[in-house]
């Protein structure tokens, strides 16, 4: 069989265009393979450590921090206790506890915590002689009755 030579130069123009495709080819696969390689590196590491590596002790700081922040939170409920558990709410009220009195010179305190429980401090003035007077209060109820004013006093501290 004679392969004239016109058909001979296209079938070598042919095989040329294949191997240029073919090289193009192989150069887009190998820069693919590079990018793979250095993914993996990236993944894998150069040895001493790795992502992974790197993933295990990020978790294990991220442990320390959440029992860090429940620690915290324990202290913050017995902080909170303490709180509520101190003197927050303070009032005065000023009063003529006699009508031949004037200028409000009687006067009561109250100073409790957040569960209404405390003191109720009343300083009774006459023109003559002056009174002090004390009474408990827990959970909002007295040790003895309040007068009008010294249960004002507490409504007022409480109102806070």
């Amino acid at each position: 069989m004679s392969v004239s030579s016109a058909t001979a130069a296209w079938i070598a123009i042919g095989a040329a265009a294949v191997a240029v495709v073919a090289l193009l080819v192989a150069l887009w696969i190998w820069f693919r393979v590079r990018r793979l390689r250095a993914a993996q590196a990236t993944l894998l590491g150069d040895g001493k450590s790795d992502l992974v590596d790197f993933a295990v002790s990020l978790q294990a700081r991220i442990d320390d921090l959440h029992r860090a922040v429940d620690e915290v939170a324990g202290g913050l409920v017995r902080v909170d206790r303490r709180v509520d558990d101190s003197v927050r709410n303070i009032s005065i009220v000023r009063y003529d506890a006699y009508e031949d009195t004037g200028g409000h010179q009687s006067a009561s305190l109250a100073v409790l915590d957040s569960q209404r429980t405390g003191v109720v401090v009343s300083a009774i003035q006459g023109r003559d002689y002056a009174r002090i007077y004390m009474k408990e209060l827990d959970r909002g109820r007295p040790s003895v009755a309040l007068s009008p004013e010294e249960a004002e006093a507490v409504e007022r501290a409480m109102s806070r």
